[in-house]
């Protein structure tokens, strides 16, 4: 079988700041076909299908089987090789996102456990790279492979053999954090500022800040434009709306202002991201 990786159209890929799905492939590997040691920068979950290897992670080495599977961590040193006799066949998805690494957290993975067990769940993982293989051609293929990502993230959780985490408490840094979130999806559209949030939460808003860096990997600022601007990708599919009537919507009064953030976080102008949406349809 011949390596298969296909990247998401874009916008697709951009819609979504908590979860994105960048690749996937599968590939039958020859005896001792090998990759690294090296680094990546996004997160990617490996799930074997049938035979056996070996992965390297932070100087913990593995060996793995049919319904077993590893999480490339970004920034994490690795190395992973199919054994001699009885070469493995892995499937792979690539992801990134806000929410990628507390997702993956409830699972129980990180890059000190890269591992997981999926023997009683390989119905969902055996067909995941044909599911995603399967939406490509659709019209609600973005819909649908998302769908399929978070199934994904939704069984990996499954698996995990931690303890269901305990009930948060009120004044949790979990608790602030879905609360400061909450507010941002409800008031995105008015001209709110961090101090805003934080007020409303009750935090200061360096500590709060803290919080979203340490939980996602990004400053609460940072957070609010990437939230905003997906936002506004996600509205200029509607032709009636002007660049103008967008940036009102989504909390900008100066669609100048809006344009030029708007180009900073999805990378091209709002007018153009239109035109690509028109020509992709």
């Amino acid at each position: 079988m011949p390596i298969s990786e296909i990247s998401l159209p874009s916008p697709a890929a951009e819609r979504y700041m908590d979860l994105s799905l960048l690749f996937y492939g599968k590939q039958d590997c020859e005896p001792g076909h090998y990759w690294g040691p090296g680094l990546r920068d996004i997160y990617i979950l490996h799930y074997v299908h049938s035979g056996s290897g070996q992965f390297r992670s932070e100087d913990h080495t593995h060996e793995l089987s049919a319904g077993q599977g590893f999480l490339i961590a970004p920034g994490t040193l690795v190395y992973y090789k199919a054994d001699e006799e009885n070469p493995w066949t892995y499937s792979w998805i690539g992801l990134k996102g806000l929410h990628a690494k507390s997702l993956l957290l409830r699972a129980g993975l990180d890059s000190f456990n890269p591992i997981f067990d999926a023997a009683e769940h390989h119905d969902f993982f055996e067909t995941v790279y044909d599911q995603f293989d399967q939406a490509l051609d659709a019209r609600n293929g973005d819909l649908y492979s998302q769908s399929v990502l978070y199934r994904y993230m939704a069984e990996l959780v499954a698996c995990s053999k931690q303890p269901a985490s305990p009930p948060h408490v009120a004044n949790s840094k979990e608790a602030y954090i879905h609360k400061a979130t909450a507010f941002i999806k409800n008031s995105y559209s008015l001209s709110i500022s961090i101090q805003d949030i934080a007020n409303f939460v009750g935090l200061d808003r360096t500590y709060l800040s803290g919080l979203f860096k340490a939980q996602y990997g990004v400053s609460l600022q940072a957070f609010l434009l990437q939230f905003r601007m997906n936002r506004a990708v996600e509205l200029l599919h509607h032709k009636e709306l002007t660049i103008g009537d967008i940036a009102r919507s989504v909390g900008y009064t100066d669609p100048f202002l809006f344009s030029k953030m708007f180009k900073k976080v999805i990378g091209t102008s709002p007018r153009a991201s239109r035109d690509h949406i028109e020509q992709t349809k």
